[in-house]
């Protein structure tokens, strides 16, 4: 199933998607609170590099799958809108990522 999803631009969106959308929440439900909660700020430096590569591919592929599907300027902006919100990328998935 995973190899018949990279195959295509929409399919490796919406696998960037997924981990975007898991590296946002791990940084804020467990890196954040053990930065400032317990003094570990290294978690926080870890994750938060992760997720700013997997932002950009995110936004990059985003672009491209725009581009060859010919989606709308609405969508395109919903679509980058939900990356910034967290589990936004799972909803854009279902709602939008699945066609």
């Amino acid at each position: 199933m995973i190899t018949d999803l990279v195959k295509s631009a929409l399919g490796r969106l919406r696998i960037i998607a997924f981990l975007e959308g898991m590296s946002y929440l791990i940084l804020l439900g467990i890196a954040m609170p053990l930065k400032y909660l317990a003094g570990m700020p290294q978690p926080v430096r870890m994750i938060g590099m992760a997720h700013g590569v997997l932002f950009i591919l995110y936004v990059l592929l985003l672009i491209q799958v725009a581009i060859e599907r010919q989606w709308s300027i609405k969508k395109s902006l919903l679509a980058f809108v939900a990356s910034l919100i967290p589990f936004g990328t799972f909803y854009a998935d279902v709602k939008w990522f699945r066609s």
